[in-house]
């Protein structure tokens, strides 16, 4: 069976486009809404295509990175990248505390293998989220642009793989290039921003969120679009209350009981 979420990713690298749309996932959805612009309907995180796919390790991981989630200096050559996104379980639930082990090659296309240049682990926060400050990797022979990474939820298998960039002339001739390991990447000024969700291959835990005696009224009162919702604040929608599990601007579309990645019914 071909998914929607495989569908979407085939269009776009065939237009060479920049990717509003990838994973299939709410950070990606948010992405690919703008200014006048309304949300079109939210695909689940898992719509067919399973876990985020692995890929191999290649010959320049090294153990042991430093823990930091900006693997660049002032002097780092290159142009200036964030990534950010969340880590979620099969359930679309935030996986908090996920270990996120990422290396790259600098502008030149050049690894460290002295040091750890560009070489760095963080655990994702405990909405699932993760930021990552580096710079758009340099292109080596036989290879297209990519950013490797090993994605671990707390006690759980090792998950390796590569990030990959929209609209690079190479991803057609990279035999290890995977349309579904697609970022969602737009300029930022004088950088760019990347989005990319990692699905496990785990079941996440719902966690207790919001405060642990809340007041009687909802902070967030009765769900709308346009409100910004943090983490813990409580809604009503069409009779039932829902508790927000990731901080997000509501949009139509991502109504409470359509977005377990957001909201959980309480």
């Amino acid at each position: 069976m071909i998914s929607r979420k495989s569908l979407l990713k085939a269009a776009a690298v065939a237009a060479g486009a920049a990717i509003p749309l990838l994973t299939g996932t709410v950070a990606l959805a948010r992405d690919s809404a703008g200014p006048g612009r309304s949300l079109p309907a939210t695909p689940t995180c898992d719509d067919g295509d399973g876990p985020t796919h692995d890929q191999i390790e290649g010959p320049y991981f090294k153990p042991n990175s430093p823990l930091r989630t900006k693997l660049v200096t002032p002097g780092t050559a290159g142009t200036p990248l964030t990534v950010s996104g969340y880590v979620l379980g099969r359930n679309c639930v935030p996986l908090p505390g996920a270990l996120l082990d990422f290396w790259q090659a600098d502008d030149a296309g050049n690894y460290d293998m002295a040091g750890y240049t560009l070489r760095g682990h963080q655990f994702t926060d405990s909405t699932g989220a993760f930021s990552l400050g580096t710079i758009v990797p340099g292109l080596y022979p036989g290879r297209t642009r990519h950013i490797h990474v090993k994605a671990q939820a707390p006690g759980q298998p090792v998950l390796t793989t590569q990030l990959y960039f929209p609209g690079e002339p190479r991803n057609s001739t990279d035999t290890l290039f995977d349309a579904a390991l697609l970022m969602a990447v737009r300029g930022a000024g004088s950088g760019k921003e990347g989005t990319f969700d990692f699905v496990l291959n785990v079941d996440g835990t719902p966690g207790p969120g919001g405060p642990t005696d809340p007041p009687t009224d909802p902070p967030g009162g009765t769900w709308a679009p346009g409100q910004a919702y943090k983490a813990g604040d409580r809604v009503t929608y069409g009779g039932a209350a829902y508790r927000c599990v990731q901080a997000h601007t509501s949009m139509t579309g991502w109504e409470p009981p359509d977005v377990p990645a957001l909201w959980a019914r309480e």
